[in-house]
Formats: structure tokens, sequence, C-alpha cells
């Protein structure tokens, strides 16, 4: 069984909460970026809590260790239970997110590559590989690899071993649901699901792929 994450990149409150709603049967869990946070307060946590999903702050912190410390403790006080952050500051910049989120009793999931095009420009000469181990070494709870590069998440697997590898990418940026399951604990849903005109719809049918792993 393959996780399904809601990746909710909607801008409005009333609408964040209908989708999050609508599509809570079917979903293990809801990852909330700046888009949401910046349009309608940290608070929306609180709101969201109430559907019943584990909530994951999807902020990609990458910063001085105090300055992620800082972040994290607000974002976990805020009521998410987990964290994403950058791997590329370095060890003891994760390490202090990592350290937070014990702390709180959450999770930390390091991005070990994206999933647009344009990432590649970067995460290239195993760069990849290298945060991949990081995070290993770390103590975080696994890491973000690209959907849209299934063979990267098979070569990151040989480095995290049982930890989570959670894949965005499917759907609007093209990544094949069925190749990336059978490498990933899990996939990252967006536009797919909240842009489609039943959301609720495009969520179970997303799940029904996912649990069909089984």
């Amino acid at each position: 069984m393959a996780e399904l994450i809601l990746s909710l990149d909607v801008t409005e409150r009333r609408r964040a909460l209908n989708v999050a709603t609508e599509c809570a049967p079917f979903v293990d869990m809801i990852k909330v970026g700046y888009p949401l946070v910046l349009s309608t307060g940290i608070d929306i946590a609180g709101d969201l809590k109430k559907i019943g999903r584990p909530l994951i702050a999807d902020f990609k912190v990458a910063d001085i260790p105090n300055t992620n410390t800082l972040i994290c403790e607000e974002t976990f006080r805020s009521g998410f239970d987990g964290v994403i952050v950058h791997g590329f500051p370095g060890g003891d910049s994760v390490m202090a997110c990592i350290e937070v989120a014990k702390k709180f009793g959450g999770s930390c999931f390091v991005v070990a590559e994206m999933s647009h095009p344009g990432a590649v420009e970067f995460y290239r000469d195993h760069v990849s590989e290298r945060i991949a181990l990081l995070a290993v070494q770390a103590g975080a709870d696994g890491i973000i690899a690209p959907a849209t590069r299934p063979e990267r998440i098979e070569r990151l697997r040989m480095i995290v071993g049982r930890r989570k590898i959670y894949a965005p990418g499917i759907g609007a940026q093209g990544g094949d649901l069925t190749e990336v399951l059978r490498h990933a604990d899990g996939v990252i849903v967006g536009r797919a699901i909240y842009e489609a005109p039943e959301p609720g719809k495009g969520a179970e049918a997303l799940h029904k792929v996912c649990h069909s792993e089984e």
C-alpha cells in the first residue's frame, strides 16, 4: 500500500477547507505550503487539523541551524505533524530541523531531488545521492524524490533503505503513478486533485490505485 498525500496549494481559506474535507476519506496526509499559509495565515493548520488527517508543512526550510530551529518550532507549535526541509544547507542545518521534530513528536523529510525540469541543473553529479545519505545519517524520517524521474527514486532507494520516499510530480507534471509506486512509499498530488471538477472523486480514483498495490 502506498500513501496518497494531498498537496493543498490553493490560496483561499474556504476553498482549502472544502477541498480538504472532501478529500479526507481518500488521503493519508495533507501537505500545506507557502501559498496557503501566506494567504491565510499559519493558523490555517488549526482549522485543517479538525479534518482529522496528519499535516505536513512543505516549507522547504533552508537556513542556518538557529533559524531552522526557530522556523520548525513555530511550525510544530502551530499544529503541523511534519516538516519538509532542504538538505543542501548541510548536516548541521538538517539536524536542527530533525531535533525539533523529535522534540514535538513529529517527522522530518529532506528534499533529495525536486521534480521540475530545472532541478537537473544543480541536482546532478551525485548531489542527490549525497543529500539522501545525509538524511539517513542525520536520522530523518525519509526523503522527497521526483515522480517525474522514477529511475532516480529507484537509485535513491538504494541509499535510504526502509526510510520513506514521498514523490511529487504526478498528474500536472507528468509523472506516471503506476511506475512511481514501484519505488516510492507515497505520492504527493496537488493540481490533479484540487483542480478537478470534483476533488473528492479525483482523490478517490488515485486512492484506489495506491491501495491496489497491496
